[in-house]
């Protein structure tokens, strides 16, 4: 009965949903039902009128230990190629939801599974957690994002140090170098992220939205270009009722209730 149970949990928590890996017994290694799991659950977070979302792991001794390498090893290389998309499709769901993306990281997040936290706009570690992706060790790359992403994140010379060594980073250092966002004690990552999240949700959907795509978006062009990105998400957001509904709670020293 046990291997029926869903590697991907949604809960709906209101303006926050959270997305939880729950292939508890096997670390929430990335299998291809895993990872078919975790694309549709991303496609159903659009469906709950959350505003912001968590990405958590039910298993105790790590957010996800990377790709499931036992079922890699029976795998043709048609299968790998088959199973490749299906990752793709995996990744992808989490970084082009529409709302923010919060990671709850502790323990171990490794390869597929830090890829998967990089994927989120956040990440909140606890003291436990350890991050690297180890691929080069294997002799594979790095294929959820983590060569693109992780440079855009911390730069080219911390990333290179962490990819091309395949080093395991704890918590501590992987905060000070920017592989994380926020260090919490160990064992609330969960509740920390959750918070993050919520105050998150609690702004201007339209403001935020608008916010995060033009970061997003200024990632890839030069300064001059990446200003007009931002003038045009003032101009979407200074004309919107959010907008009209911020500055008249503020005015009435009330919360806002975004239209």
């Amino acid at each position: 009965m046990a291997d029926r149970e869903p590697d991907v949990v949604l809960l709906d928590h209101g303006l926050v949903a959270e997305i939880r890996l729950s292939r508890v017994s096997a670390g929430n290694a990335l299998s291809t039902r895993l990872a078919e799991q975790l694309a549709a659950t991303a496609g159903a977070v659009r469906e709950t009128g959350a505003r912001a979302v968590v990405l958590s792991s039910a298993a105790p001794e790590a957010f996800c230990v990377g790709a499931d390498l036992k079922e890699r090893d029976r795998l043709t290389d048609a299968d790998f190629m088959a199973q490749r998309l299906v990752f793709r499709r995996a990744f992808a769901s989490v970084l082009h939801l529409p709302v923010p993306v919060v990671a709850a990281v502790h323990g171990f997040a490794l390869g597929g599974g830090y890829e998967l936290a990089l994927c989120c706009d956040l990440i909140v570690a606890d003291e436990s957690a350890v991050v690297g992706l180890p691929e080069v060790r294997l002799g594979i790359v790095p294929g959820g994002g983590g060569t693109q992403l992780l440079p855009r994140r911390v730069g080219y010379g911390v990333a290179a140090d962490l990819i091309l060594t395949g080093r395991r980073v704890a918590a501590a250092e992987a905060a000070r170098l920017g592989l994380v966002d926020r260090l919490v004690p160990t064992g609330i990552d969960l509740e920390a992220a959750t918070e993050l999240a919520t105050q998150i949700a609690g702004n201007s959907p339209v403001a935020v939205s608008n916010a995060r795509n033009a970061i997003r978006r200024g990632l890839d062009v030069d300064l001059a270009a990446g200003l007009d990105i931002e003038d045009s998400a003032w101009r979407a957001t200074v004309f919107s009722d959010d907008r009209r509904e911020g500055v008249r709670a503020f005015v009435e020293h009330r919360r806002p209730n975004w239209p």
